[in-house]
């Protein structure tokens, strides 16, 4: 599907199609992007599709976290070892964890608002689960 009007980025509404929803719903999307916390909800709130595609989307977001965390380590170490460079990551580190963090922010704010925060190349990972 084509990204939602104001770029790839931007917050649109979920799809329609129906489901449940939860009585826990802010809670639950909440939840899905506190990092592995997220698969309360994905196993809680099986009848709500909306907090079962944030729920997704968090462990997306989180699997991809830990393979560019894994990386700038490995990086990390690799400098280190070629005289002390290693420190050099230290910022692209901070970085990496702020924007995290800013992120999983706006996702939570745009899941309890009713709307998704699509995230090129890593998003419509979560509609294959």
């Amino acid at each position: 599907p084509p990204p939602p009007p104001g770029g790839p980025t931007a917050g649109g509404p979920p799809p329609p199609g129906g489901g449940v929803e939860s009585p826990n719903r802010g809670l639950m999307i909440v939840l899905s992007y506190l990092w592995l916390l997220a698969l309360i909800p994905l196993l809680a709130e099986k009848e709500d599709r909306e907090v079962q595609w944030h729920a997704k989307h968090g462990l997306v977001l989180t699997a991809a976290e830990i393979i560019i965390a894994i990386g700038l380590t490995i990086v990390s170490a690799v400098l280190d070892s070629m005289g002390g460079l290693g420190c050099a990551t230290c910022g692209i580190t901070s970085i990496f964890w702020l924007v995290v963090l800013v992120v999983h922010v706006i996702c939570i704010i745009q899941g309890i608002n009713g709307k998704r925060f699509i995230i090129p190349g890593l998003s419509p990972l979560a509609d294959r689960f």
